[in-house]
């Protein structure tokens, strides 16, 4: 892979295509390890026009910053219909809940409620039947959700439209997780903002 430079004050990789509009072309083959059965549960939340946000290592590593993840996590619409709409791209994928629960558990906002309240879930966590990765739901929106998608930003990962939260949002988001990890992805994704910013 080529890099178009090294951030020396914090020693983060940046690829070459970072500072390239979002949305446009393709993340270069190879710089994502291949993650079928999320490819196929993407394609199919868009095109049940499921209202989904991808957050957290991900959509970190689609702005740019390079760094491992073994889950996705998903902010997704919590309206009844779209909940529908989003276990039903889950099943089809191949997804199954990590708890010896229904997925239709999750569609309730009771047990929702029960799980945050009373567990101190923060996700509804699901498994492929083979392969990777994990898919992670959050329970609650961890900021209201029509502004994230609203903000939120389309990237083309080997043919298919993933939608990933802004680069401001991913920032706040990060910052509000408060673990050591999330602050540095934090740094990071604003050192590549910065660059963004100085691009021609």
């Amino acid at each position: 892979m080529i890099f178009s430079r090294l951030l020396s004050s914090r020693g983060v990789l940046v690829p070459a295509w970072v500072g390239a509009p979002l949305g446009r072309g393709e993340i270069p083959s190879g710089y994502i390890p291949p993650m079928l059965p999320l490819e196929s549960l993407i394609r199919d939340l868009n095109e049940r026009g499921g209202r989904y946000v991808v957050v957290g290592g991900l959509a970190v590593v689609l702005h740019g910053h390079l760094r491992a993840t073994g889950d996705i996590d998903l902010v997704v619409d919590l309206a009844p219909e779209q909940v529908d709409r989003t276990l039903a791209a889950l099943e089809g994928a191949g997804f199954q809940p990590y708890l010896p629960v229904a997925p239709t558990h999750f569609a309730d906002p009771a047990k929702r409620a029960v799980w945050v309240r009373e567990q101190g879930m923060v996700v509804f966590s699901l498994r492929p039947r083979s392969g990777v990765p994990m898919v992670d739901l959050f329970l609650e929106h961890p900021m209201p959700f029509d502004q994230l998608w609203a903000r939120s930003v389309v990237v083309n990962l080997r043919g298919v439209a993933v939608r990933i939260a802004s680069i401001d949002d991913l920032i706040a988001l990060k910052r509000q997780a408060g673990r050591p990890e999330d602050l540095t992805d934090a740094e990071a994704l604003t050192e590549i903002k910065r660059l963004r910013a100085e691009q021609p």
